[in-house]
């Protein structure tokens, strides 16, 4: 779409698409009308509210059927009636009672579409279930793809000794397997924080207290038909509230998608830095061009674009985390505008996640340019030596390793000769004679492939 103010519903549509049913006014409304419509089941099945009698099969049937198959044509119905009203939770009541009238039992219960209820009684279950509908049929998909293609990756170079650095210099080998699972450890660590955290939701009125409810049947167990109908939506009751649900779980979901996003960002840009270095190379895409001048560049754009899109999430992220839980005494109305970009920044991620995926795909290990690197870093093994010199007692171990080789090239005729002239026992100088870089990785391979 060429006209388009965002990316997310112009470049990047295609990438974007799964949200769109769940994140755009159309699915916002269609959730609207499930509450409203399961609202008026509950009330029908309790017996103290005998004004709603309890619904037939076929009444039931009808009202699951219009929230199952609301469509475009419903939500653009909806909209026209808000243009009339300005207000959009009213215009879903409208628009239901407009089809419970063709109903012979469900026309006599028509008013009591919207019971007692607010418009953030119907409003924070609405956005409950988008968020539930986004972690469950789209992030938990797109990341476990992420963590299956990173898998492959470990597996294939679980035992590929590679040179570390720290603070950019060299340092002690590791595996490049190992260092993949590093990053998948932690990405784990946050999906099953993401897939834990529960969704909460409330049913009780204009400030919290079920004020009308009482009002009007003071014999209904209000708090324990609230708790049960908002359970009866896979969500997690929330018992003390003001006019809206403080929006707290939401901050912890965005944060559970922040921290993830931080750890992607660091997994990128090291990705980014590994191609940089030749220990992978990109597959060629036929066709594909990456510079307009150059025409030997296979450039890492889907690690930058990831890295990019993660960044532009993070930032809704983290305002949403900050925002949402702040409002003046029992409600104001900062949250509802802001509410409405919750796709956008789960857009951002989509993108990053897929764009990740697609990256991880075209890499191809390079383990001839890692030896290279690895074999002429002969001062990593200055660690070992000294080491091991401690073991025995020699004197000023780090001291005698940190004049031979700190800021020197050392190669490996020079700590051969070293190790030679240390009084160590027969067996520990001959290890130390034999180790060579791609040797010291220690457990790193086993820790590759740890559970």
């Amino acid at each position: 779409m060429l006209t388009a103010l965002s990316p997310l519903d112009g470049r990047y549509q295609r990438q974007t698409e799964p949200l769109r049913p769940i994140f755009s006014e159309a699915g916002l409304i269609r959730r609207r009308v499930l509450v409203e419509l399961r609202w008026l089941e509950a009330l029908a099945a309790e017996p103290n509210i005998v004004e709603v009698p309890a619904l037939s099969p076929d009444a039931i049937a009808f009202l699951r059927g219009k929230a199952e198959n609301f469509s475009e044509a419903d939500a653009a119905a909806v909209k026209a009636i808000e243009s009339t009203t300005n207000h959009d939770v009213k215009a879903v009541e409208y628009w239901i009672k407009r089809q419970l009238g063709d109903h012979n039992e469900l026309r006599h219960v028509a008013e009591f579409v919207h019971f007692a209820c607010t418009s953030e009684d119907i409003n924070n279950l609405a956005y409950a279930l988008m968020l539930k509908d986004a972690r469950e049929t789209v992030l938990v998909g797109a990341l476990t793809r992420v963590l299956m293609a990173m898998r492959g990756l470990c597996q294939e170079a679980a035992e590929l000794p590679m040179l570390s650095r720290t603070h950019g210099q060299t340092a002690s080998p590791t595996t490049l397997g190992k260092e993949l699972r590093n990053v998948m450890a932690r990405i784990e660590r946050q999906f099953r924080q993401l897939e834990a955290q529960p969704l909460l939701g409330k049913m009780n009125g204009a400030v919290g207290n079920f004020n009308a409810h009482v009002v009007a049947y003071p014999e209904v167990e209000w708090r324990a038909l609230a708790a049960a109908f908002v359970e009866s939506l896979g969500l997690t009751h929330n018992a003390h509230t003001t006019q809206i649900e403080p929006h707290d779980f939401i901050a912890e979901y965005c944060d559970v998608l922040r921290r993830l996003g931080v750890v992607l960002i660091d997994f990128c840009r090291d990705i980014w830095g590994y191609v940089s270095l030749g220990y992978f190379r990109q597959q060629r895409v036929s066709g594909e061009v990456g510079s307009s001048t150059m025409p030997h560049k296979i450039n890492p754009i889907d690690f930058e674009n990831a890295e990019g899109n993660f960044g532009l999430a993070n930032a809704l992220f983290g305002h949403f985390a900050e925002k949402l839980p702040i409002s003046r005494f029992q409600r104001d109305l900062t949250d509802s505008t802001v509410l409405r970009s919750l796709g956008s920044a789960v857009g951002y991620f989509l993108i990053g996640l897929r764009s990740l995926e697609r990256g991880l795909g075209k890499l191809k290990v390079d383990p001839e340019r890692i030896a290279a690197d690895l074999d002429g870093a002969t001062e990593v093994l200055a660690e070992a030596v000294q080491t091991v010199m401690r073991r025995y007692g020699l004197p000023e171990p780090y001291e005698q390793l940190k004049a031979l080789t700190r800021g020197n090239a050392i190669d490996e005729a020079a700590l051969r000769t070293f190790v030679a002239g240390l009084d160590l026992p027969a067996d520990a100088k001959q290890r130390l004679l034999a180790l060579r870089p791609a040797d010291y990785i220690g457990l790193a391979a086993s820790l590759a492939r740890a559970p």
